[in-house]
């Protein structure tokens, strides 16, 4: 996708009236706008890094896209900006309709039992398909209005050739199980056997 200069000037009107989704100390990241759509904030912390050549957010349009080729539901990238201030860039897009299954979760009537089986399927399906999604989390996985699973925050995200060895299904999990015990869901969510149906014998 070809990227476009988008000013401060434009970036402001761009911006004005929307809601500010996640900021950090540097300011906002990510911004729903009027429309619907979503601008997301991309900062190169360091000055040289692997981000000089290949940007985080060139790897969230790449992610997506790949994503998008294999069947998994996800974002609509439209837009790709480099921005005035440097190391900067940007892109828009429709987010994947749907709702979390971390807004679901918080649900008085959710009920694991009944919702572990088709995320145990989305995350063997990732598996199976050497897709290592390292921030493969509640947040970060959204049930659309057909009912499938789809993800979002596609950045941080790595594609092999082959199914997944089982010391990346390992990490994988350890990643999850760890976003799992800070979000404080121990006592809910059923980690275990969510651990049993997808680590290797």
């Amino acid at each position: 996708m070809q990227c476009s200069r988008l000013s401060q000037a434009a970036l402001t009107s761009m911006t004005e009236g929307a809601r500010i989704l996640e900021a950090d100390s540097y300011g906002p990241k990510v911004y729903l706008l009027a429309d619907g759509d979503i601008l997301k904030l991309f900062r190169r912390k360091r000055l040289f890094s692997s981000a000089l050549f290949h940007p985080y957010s060139k790897r969230f349009i790449d992610n997506a896209a790949e994503l998008r080729k294999r069947g998994i539901p996800t974002l609509t990238v439209l837009k790709f900006f480099e921005l005035s201030a440097p190391g900067m860039t940007a892109v828009l897009y429709r987010p994947l309709p749907g709702q979390t299954l971390r807004q679901m979760a918080s649900q008085k009537d959710f009920d694991w039992q009944q919702n572990l089986e088709p995320l145990v399927a989305l995350i063997r399906r990732l598996h199976a398909a050497g897709i290592y999604f390292r921030s493969l989390h509640l947040g970060n996985i959204v049930i659309t209005p057909e009912n499938e699973m789809g993800l979002i925050d596609v950045a941080d995200m790595r594609f092999l050739r082959a199914p997944l060895p089982p010391r990346l299904i390992k990490r994988n999990l350890q990643h999850f199980a760890r976003y799992i015990a800070r979000e404080e869901l121990n006592e809910r969510f059923p980690m275990q056997a969510l651990e049993q149906a997808l680590l290797p014998g």
